[in-house]
């Protein structure tokens, strides 16, 4: 962010300023003995788009501060091509998300643990998720006051939320008051990671109050090019800043939190990997190690529609909206409330495909305005909308090197539906899902479905899917946490086989949490700034 010479030597560097990496910067800069550089591809986090929380539908279906991916085609999805935006920007996809603050299933972390990743368990993790927030309106054993993620309530829902909260519960969703405590299964409002009307990212929340510290250096619109490795020991990276080629040591340890896309690539680009892949690319081997952009997980995520009448308590395309909109835009600027502070997603539910689970396989979130396509595709009007997600697919993918060249996209492949399994409990799902919206409290705002469908039609609702459905932004696990063929990091995040070089971000997610990773990634940023700052300590 400054432009000042580049000192060539820290202690730690970090590539990505996105959940996790803001996260690690900062809790490592917090002792004044500790340098720290962290390394951003994306530009300053200081777009109006970014802060106004209903700015992010400007972001999502473009490229502003949005890498807006592409997957190769996708023969479970009818040969069509998936799209994944993905934060190109300080504070990564938590400055262009919906906001929506959601930690997972406990079971997902005791599953990690069980695969005999020591320290991972629900219990372990919970106090770092509590180190990381300040819960506006919960206060009890499962949330904090004092961490620098400010969470709270949707500050100005609309009525058709409590509509949908009725129509899931004559569905036998019952609500429950806390899908982060206690009891994740059932209807809700969600919470989001806003503060004062504006929202609150990784880079609002962590990095951007502590940029006055003299220890810690931001860059942005740098590109790693790759990690330097001597001795079987990570000691630098090169990068391009500026448009020249810089060189910068590392005294103790590198750190990847570049994401599930952009940590994998790295590797790669570095000589560490699937030993195939890199020869394929001309990449000399520095370490083989095959797990590197495999294992590839993404939560699956099918939308149903409606139109509607209702231009008052629904997003839309229409003159007296416009007009609201207008009125809504001063009141932000001038108070921090009202319309702007929407993160469109406003409430939803976890639930269980059939009776007899041990928890939810599936979430439900609402929106009351059309989506379609991403909003890539505007229709004119009104409308509400459902997101059904399969939380935890069976479908595995990968991602690969397109070439050499650092500044081209990565190869992704989600492969979903690859497994028949997912598009079943899917299918289950939908049916659940139209129910709901079909309930007589969403009556008075329902009109014709945005694309009319014979739910009984059992072909017809499998090929809307394959149609329709694409990613809820949520891609994990190209670097797995473990012990096994295809692990790439140990349970202390650090690389097998690579000494002083360490990945902290969503890729090292051995399988997909059961619920929406923002939240999870800056905890464990969170985990991974402790381990760093415990390692030195020890050595």
């Amino acid at each position: 962010m400054t432009t000042d010479p580049i000192n060539s030597t820290f202690d730690y560097l970090v590539v990505g300023g996105g959940s996790a990496g803001c996260v690690i910067a900062s809790r490592l800069s917090e002792d004044p003995s500790i340098s720290v550089c962290l390394i951003e591809a994306g530009g300053s986090d200081s777009s109006v788009l970014i802060h106004a929380p209903v700015g992010m539908v400007a972001m999502l279906p473009t490229r502003i501060n949005n890498w807006a991916f592409q997957t190769e085609v996708q023969p479970g999805l009818n040969g069509r091509r998936g799209y994944q935006p993905r934060g190109k920007t300080l504070g990564g996809s938590s400055s262009i998300n919906a906001m929506l603050y959601v930690r997972g299933h406990r079971h997902d972390y005791d599953h990690w643990a069980a695969q005999g990743n020591q320290g991972w368990s629900y219990a372990d993790v919970l106090p770092y998720f509590i180190k990381s927030e300040q819960n506006h309106s919960l206060h009890d054993d499962y949330h904090g006051q004092h961490g620098p993620l400010s969470v709270t309530e949707v500050s100005c829902p609309s009525a058709l939320n409590a509509a949908f909260i009725q129509a899931a519960q004559l569905n036998g969703i019952q609500r429950t008051a806390d899908y982060n405590g206690a009891e994740q299964e059932g209807a809700f409002m969600y919470q989001v990671t806003q503060r004062n009307g504006e929202r609150c990212s990784a880079a609002k929340a962590y990095l951007t109050p502590n940029l006055q510290r003299r220890n810690l250096k931001v860059l942005t619109g740098a590109t790693v090019e790759r990690v330097l490795i001597e001795s079987a020991r990570a000691v630098g990276v090169q990068l391009r800043h500026g448009g020249q080629r810089v060189v910068l040591k590392a005294r103790h340890e590198v750190v990847l939190s570049a994401g599930s896309f952009g940590s994998p690539q790295v590797l790669m680009l570095s000589g560490i990997g699937p030993q195939q892949e890199l020869h394929k690319h001309g990449i000399r081997i520095t370490h083989e190690l095959p797990g590197v952009g495999q294992n590839l997980q993404d939560h699956i995520d099918y939308v149903f529609t409606y139109r509607s009448s209702n231009n008052t308590q629904t997003f839309g395309f229409s003159p007296t909206f416009s007009w609201q909109m207008l009125k809504a835009m001063a009141q932000w600027k001038r108070e921090r409330k009202g319309l702007v502070t929407s993160p469109f997603a406003e409430s939803g539910a976890f639930f269980k495909s059939q009776p007899g689970l041990s928890m939810p396989d599936l979430q439900l979130i609402f929106v009351p305005a059309i989506v379609d396509d991403h909003a890539r595709k505007l229709r004119p009007w009104h409308g509400f909308s459902c997101h059904l997600t399969l939380l935890r697919p069976k479908s595995r993918g990968t991602v690969k090197l397109a070439s050499s060249d650092p500044s081209a996209a990565p190869l992704i492949d989600p492969r979903f539906f690859s497994e028949p399994q997912d598009l079943e409990v899917l299918m289950r799902g939908a049916d659940i899902q139209r129910a709901i919206l079909e309930a007589s409290p969403l009556a008075p705002y329902r009109g014709k479905p945005l694309y009319p469908l014979d739910q009984h039609d059992r072909q017809a609702l499998e090929q809307d899917i394959r149609n329709r459905a694409d990613t809820q932004y949520h891609p994990v696990g190209s670097c797995k946490m473990g012990h096994d063929p295809l692990a790439v990091v140990d349970d202390q995040l650090r690389v097998h086989g690579i000494a002083g070089l360490r990945v902290a971000d969503a890729s090292i997610m051995p399988t997909l949490i059961g619920g929406n990773t923002n939240a999870p990634s800056i905890m464990i940023g969170e985990k991974a700034a402790d381990m760093l700052l415990r390692s030195r300590q020890e050595g």
